[in-house]
């Protein structure tokens, strides 16, 4: 349900929408409906969806994504193709490491414990 002042939809920069695409598919299993050759939204979870107009491209915010197995996803990713920017650490409240995509958005992903 949307509601006043909550988060409604992500957008991310991208490159080539390919490359893109087949990272999140085999790293975290995503889906994504294609609206043009520049546009694809994001099947998953919270709305959102990748921007390759460059002509849009906004400055990209942190998104943290949630793994009940922090280490397995962190291969995932690695076999994804996922550059590992900062390795597994510890924050209050849980570990995370940070990944850039192959477009070079940096994303998080964190697990309690």
């Amino acid at each position: 349900m949307r509601q006043d002042g909550k988060i409604d939809y992500v957008e991310f920069p991208a490159g080539d929408l390919v490359p893109l695409k087949r990272f999140y598919s085999e790293a975290f299993g995503w889906t994504f409906t294609d609206y043009g050759p520049t546009y694809a939204a994001i099947g998953e979870g919270l709305d959102g969806g990748f921007q390759a107009d460059a002509a849009a491209l906004p400055a990209a915010p942190l998104v943290i994504l949630y793994a009940r197995d922090l280490e397995a996803m962190e291969a995932r990713v690695r076999a994804a193709g996922g550059a590992i920017v900062r390795p597994i650490f510890a924050f209050p409240g849980g570990r995370r490491f940070h990944f850039t995509d192959p477009s070079g958005n940096e994303l998080a992903v964190w697990s309690e414990g």
